[in-house]
């Protein structure tokens, strides 16, 4: 999603570098265990290289936040590694960053280590020719599956993961809910029954935002847990021009979604003219009950909202099973190492002190996380709002997939504006559907992707 993606990658970029041992500290040694008249200079020179100090580079986006998650990671990394220094360099965000790193790797300008996007975009950076594959380095055990999924290519391992998880689902008003007696529903039908209830309260159910557009996509895009959980080759197929949005049904039921929301008139009578930021003050101030969006929000909400955070929830977006209830996620960018590296131990070290507990630990302190890590045994820290710990329970259980454009490369660019043609009521769910198909049909040609 392109506003979105762009945020997100804010978000998701921050952090910093790494590095590992000197190499060829452990072959000295032997040398010292001599007992010929060369022994005595051979552990002097084993002693110096010991002493050596490392200089790995590592680039990062250079929001604020990124900046100061890479600075914490740095210095908890140096602490622990103090004969490596990690040197920080920061690229703008967006296209123009995308840019910027795809025209150091075909230049061979790029540092030791980077940090960039998951999903689709990692596999546009030719990750055979460019990365360094970290498959069955020990510390990718520690990392959660939907995060791998985002970083695989050919059935290989690319990065470790850095910042937290997003997930795209359902914001709520715990007042409205706890005044009205409603319950955190599990299934598509007990949500809009709850919608029904908050109508007749006169309160806004669903809150729409539709003048930023980018907002329209969430309530198909936070779907796609349901999709896969109904056809798990969904990706795939889609991918190879063997799935269609308007002819698979699970698909089809998220834009048939958007269109029952639209028609029972859930949403507020402005929400053609409604910015995201308005949409998040009428959920502070229960004069919206719901607003389907991405999980980043939670710090915006916290920052301009404080005396309100405590009143915000967040649930997955529902299916028609309660019993596949699950949560689509946007997974963190990915720490990559540079496959010509000249430092590769070093920068290893760095990639797995980022994807470690410890690392968490050290992000957490930097910069108050939105979501939960992708690193098992990575805990929250306590000063976090409740709605980020709403987060925890569907990462705990693995009931968790990532949302669609992590797994394929393709993703139609007019999604924004047959999304919000859908929301409006000026076409079906299924004209949506059929007019996104040709969308992505358009895309997937000009990527040259096989199958189309």
């Amino acid at each position: 999603m392109s506003k979105n993606g762009t945020k997100l990658a804010a978000l998701l970029s921050a952090t910093v570098l790494l590095a590992g041992v000197v190499a060829g500290c452990g072959n000295g040694g032997s040398a010292s265990n001599q007992a010929d008249g060369g022994s005595n200079q051979a552990t002097t020179q084993n002693e110096t290289k010991k002493e050596e100090k490392v200089t790995i580079t590592l680039l990062v986006d250079n929001t604020q936040d990124s900046v100061n998650v890479a600075k914490g990671l740095v210095d908890a990394f140096e602490k622990k590694y103090p004969n490596i220094h990690v040197e920080t360099e920061t690229r703008p965000g967006g296209g123009e960053g995308d840019n910027i790193v795809k025209t150091r790797l075909a230049t061979g300008d790029m540092t030791d280590v980077f940090f960039y996007n998951s999903g689709s975009l990692m596999q546009a950076l030719n990750p055979e020719q460019n990365l360094l594959e970290v498959t069955n380095e020990p510390f990718m055990a520690n990392v959660i599956d939907s995060f791998k999924n985002a970083v695989s290519y050919k059935g290989k391992l690319y990065a470790g993961p850095v910042g937290t998880t997003m997930a795209g689902g359902w914001f709520y008003n715990k007042k409205v809910y706890a005044d009205l007696g409603l319950s955190v529903p599990k299934t598509w039908a007990e949500l809009m029954a709850n919608n029904e209830k908050i109508k007749a309260a006169g309160i806004t159910p669903v809150i729409g935002t539709y003048k930023d557009d980018w907002t329209s996509q969430l309530v198909v895009l936070a779907d796609y847990y349901n999709v896969q959980a109904a056809n798990p080759k969904f990706a795939d197929d889609y991918t190879a021009n063997k799935a269609k949005y308007a002819t698979d049904p699970a698909a089809l039921r998220s834009f048939e979604k958007l269109e029952e929301i639209a028609k029972k008139g859930y949403m507020n009578k402005d929400y053609l003219a409604t910015t995201y930021d308005a949409g998040l003050k009428m959920l502070a101030e229960g004069k919206g009950a719901h607003y389907p969006m991405l999980s980043f929000a939670i710090p915006a909400i916290e920052q301009n909202f404080p005396d309100k955070i405590s009143h915000i929830g967040f649930f997955a977006q529902p299916g028609d099973d309660a019993g596949t209830n699950g949560l689509t996620v946007w997974t963190p960018n990915g720490a990559y190492i540079y496959k010509a590296t000249k430092h590769a131990e070093q920068a290893k070290k760095f990639v797995e002190f980022v994807a470690s507990v410890e690392g968490a630990a050290a992000q957490a302190q930097a910069s108050k996380p939105p979501g939960p890590y992708a690193v098992k045994g990575a805990k929250l820290p306590d000063n976090v709002p409740q709605v980020v710990k709403d987060l925890a329970p569907y990462f705990e259980s693995n009931k968790t997939a990532p949302a669609l454009e992590f797994l394929s490369p393709i993703k139609g660019p007019s999604l924004p504006q047959i999304t919000t043609e859908v929301g409006a009521g000026i076409k079906s769910g299924k004209q949506g559907a059929e007019v996104y198909d040709k969308d992505v049909e358009k895309q997937a040609k000009q990527l040259g992707i096989p199958g189309w």
